[in-house]
């Protein structure tokens, strides 16, 4: 097994020896920013695009609240990070984009970029092969010995044996074709009860109501935080907003629903639709009053129990199919 380091940049700033050419930092950030499994909204993708080029240009300490706000989120002189928590959720939403997108698909890259919780300078790590080239573990890798080595059993076995295996494939040619020994077909039945033994839920867009920014930040972090846990439900495929069940085998569920925030009070519904004839399978309301919690634990929360009530409902469904 390949042996990794990690080296670690600076986070005062700069680049040391171990940090990664801006360059590859750049095509880092465009591979991630193309990848359909880098969960996140245009915005949150200017969010990440502003900060990697700020920190790249050697802007690190200019990567305040009210900077990336007025930069990013187009708010005016007036904007007060405290009052104004916008810059604060979204930098958790395209933290755990990142880590979505690293665990999914970016497992194997080599340029890392993260952010650091309680600061918005995002933190570039490269990961590099530290096995020497020329290293050879493997026995099977070691040259045959070609200078006074002794014969071993092998050497003398090897030429006889080989005959005789082909010697004996062909003689099970004769009797039954070849691919059915090394080859077997799994018959259509098992294949097609195996697609639907997976269950497609589609997550779309919730419905922002009422007009306001709060409504459509909540909207947009609840999406992420519902495909985030549904994803960890055991015999179920989850389709990003955007993408219909059609798209892949199996049921199709969708899971949809609307968002108002009105007088710090959350008001969230949610339901489960049969996508095959639009039947309801499950819907449910949530109340939160927001004074003195945070979005994105409200969002967690929330989403945490949406992934309950959908897991519960699929499993009473498949046992109620089982004879």
């Amino acid at each position: 097994m390949v042996s990794q380091e990690v080296l670690v940049a600076s986070k005062e700033g700069g680049y040391g020896q171990a940090d990664p050419d801006p360059a590859r930092v750049r095509e880092q950030l465009a591979i991630i920013l193309a990848s359909p499994e880098f969960l996140a909204s245009e915005r949150g993708r200017r969010f990440l695009r502003y900060i990697v080029e700020e920190a790249l240009e050697g802007r690190r300490e200019q990567l305040k609240a009210y900077t990336i706000a007025q930069a990013v989120f187009g708010r005016d002189a007036s904007f007060d990070a405290q009052n104004d928590p916008v810059v604060r959720i979204d930098a958790g939403r395209i933290r755990r984009a990142l880590e979505r997108y690293y665990l999914v698909s970016g497992n194997n890259d080599l340029v890392r970029i993260t952010i650091p919780k309680g600061g918005y300078a995002p933190q570039f790590l490269i990961v590099a092969d530290t096995r020497p080239a020329v290293e050879q573990t493997r026995e099977e890798r070691k040259p045959p010995a070609i200078r006074g080595a002794s014969t071993s059993y092998r050497d003398l076995i090897l030429p006889i044996g080989v005959p005789a295996i082909f010697g004996a494939i062909a003689i099970l040619a004769l009797v039954r074709p070849l691919e059915s020994y090394f080859w077997p077909q799994t018959s259509p039945a098992a294949a097609t009860s195996a697609l639907n033994s997976k269950t497609v839920i589609a997550v779309e867009p919730f419905a922002a109501l009422g007009g306001t920014r709060e409504s459509a930040d909540f909207a947009n972090g609840l999406a992420d935080q519902m495909i985030a846990k549904l994803m960890k439900v055991d015999g179920v495929v989850v389709l990003a907003p955007g993408r219909s069940g059609e798209e892949a085998a199996g049921a199709s569920l969708n899971l949809q629903g609307s968002v108002l925030v009105e007088d710090a009070v959350l008001h969230v519904h949610a339901r489960l639709i049969n996508g095959t004839d639009g039947a309801v399978v499950w819907a449910t309301r949530y109340d939160r009053d927001l004074k003195g919690q945070t979005i994105i634990d409200v969002e967690d929360e929330i989403a945490g129990q949406i992934a309950t009530e959908v897991s519960k409902n699929l499993e009473t469904a498949r046992r109620a199919a089982t004879p």
